[in-house]
């Protein structure tokens, strides 16, 4: 019989190819031509997903050890997961864990900042979050701005991995690890075996 989590992971897993997973022709952020697409915030920002999601992220916290202050990454993609993950640590982690939002371009005015949502930065220990991670490029852009402000990173999750490359550069480049919910062929081999139940 499956533990909670373990169904819990299949719920997301089935809303995420449900809603998430497009097959047809596109241009991804990295420039590359693919036949699918993960809209991910057709999943993330659904009232069913957002407990799934916020627990989920948990768990593998707690599995690699991480007691993270704040967690964030590039907006957009990283805003809901950040939101899910804040809200389910008030009643799974025993703790708060705060989100916070990574600019793209640094605010024009105001305070200036790249980083919203925490007052200090200076220290606060953090993992980065992203939605969907391809070549890397935006996870690198929020850990790079995490630590200009004074962050500690301690890691990097994306929700789905494409495993084109992501990874590795965040290894070389970071010494970090990118950890994942799911791969994007994980996805697709479970929305195969549903399709093919329902014919």
């Amino acid at each position: 019989m499956p533990s909670d989590s373990q169904a819990e992971l299949a719920q997301l897993k089935a809303a995420l190819c449900r809603n998430s997973i497009q097959i047809g022709e596109f241009t991804l952020v990295s420039g590359e031509k693919s036949t699918v697409y993960v809209d991910s915030k057709l999943t993330t920002l659904t009232a069913e997903a957002i407990p799934l999601i916020g627990r989920a992220f948990l768990r593998r916290f707690k599995e690699r050890g991480w007691r993270p202050a704040a967690v964030g990454g590039l907006t957009l993609g990283a805003d809901p997961i950040a939101t899910a993950i804040a809200r389910e640590s008030l009643s799974e982690a025993g703790y708060p864990i705060n989100a916070f939002v990574a600019r793209k371009e640094t605010k024009r005015h105001g305070m200036g900042r790249f980083i919203e949502g925490l007052a200090k930065t200076e220290g606060v220990e953090v993992v980065i979050i992203d939605d969907v991670c391809t070549k890397g490029g935006s996870t690198a852009q929020a850990i790079e701005k995490a630590l200009e402000a004074g962050m500690k990173v301690m890691g990097a999750i994306c929700l789905v991995d494409r495993q084109q490359g992501g990874g590795e550069m965040l290894k070389e480049r970071f010494g970090l690890e990118l950890q994942r919910i799911f791969t994007l062929a994980e996805l697709i081999a479970y929305k195969e075996q549903a399709e093919a139940a329902t014919r």
